[in-house]
């Protein structure tokens, strides 16, 4: 399994798709930016693309996964954190080397993205 939602990430996940309409999916992912580099993407998709998409389900949630992604993300965790300030997601990628204060900018040894300021 490329990626791991724990039962909070997971509750959220599933009361956050009550909203969505269609056929919704959890897409995960990396994009260039941010500023170590790199910078994780969280979502709704209704959109696949056969060919580069791999789609697992995860405690029930069907999750959608650029393959082009998997060497950057696989073995990632995604938890739910609620505190009195709120809540909201944490990501724990065992191939991030280097990630901002932020948590949402990272690098690998073998990915490095352009950085930008934080």
């Amino acid at each position: 399994m490329v990626l791991t939602l724990t039962d909070s990430a997971s509750l959220q996940i599933k009361e956050m798709m009550k909203s969505e309409t269609g056929n919704v999916r959890l897409r995960f992912g990396v994009k260039g930016g941010g500023c170590s580099g790199l910078s994780y993407s969280l979502g709704f998709d209704q959109e696949l693309n056969d060919e580069l998409d791999l789609v697992e389900e995860i405690n029930g949630i069907p999750v959608v996964i650029s393959k082009l992604d998997i060497p950057i993300i696989e073995g990632t965790t995604i938890d739910y954190k609620q505190n009195m300030m709120g809540g909201g997601f944490s990501i724990d990628n065992p191939n991030a080397i280097l990630s901002c204060g932020c948590g949402s900018s990272f690098r690998t040894k073998e990915t490095v993205g352009a950085p930008e300021k934080c």
